[in-house]
């Protein structure tokens, strides 16, 4: 059964799923598609908003692993609520404003999103361990 939580799982692993898309035509546009399909470090000369975009990727897989945990853990103890529910949902939006303000350069909003999305996984985790 689709619950909301996996839902919002399979959503924000979409979500990270395809970051790379747009980071890596920037790639290609700078460094040229010969560099671009072989190993390759950062090519000098991408867009700053590239460049904050890849990291954004990477601090999405990072979260992706704990919040997949959380998830199946809430699913498989069958802790599922309305406030598991809950935290899921803005975890997954959390993350959306997380990718754009950090691509973007907004510092506040960015930092705001991030801890909204650590503090869902926080709630996650209670509602397993109470």
């Amino acid at each position: 059964m689709m619950t909301p939580e996996l839902y919002y799982l399979a959503a924000t692993a979409l979500l990270t799923a395809v970051i790379w898309v747009p980071y890596a035509l920037n790639y290609i546009i700078v460094g040229g598609l010969i560099n671009a399909v072989g190993p390759h470090a950062d090519v000098e000369g991408m867009a700053d908003w590239a460049i904050r975009m890849k990291n954004a990727h990477t601090n999405a897989i990072e979260n992706l692993v704990v919040f997949a945990a959380l998830i199946l853990v809430v699913q498989a103890a069958g802790a599922n609520n309305d406030t598991t529910a809950m935290a899921a949902m803005v975890f997954f939006y959390a993350r959306v404003v997380h990718l754009l303000t950090h691509t973007f350069g907004v510092p506040w909003v960015r930092t705001l999103a991030f801890a909204a999305g650590f503090g869902c996984q926080v709630v996650l985790a209670l509602q397993v361990v109470m």
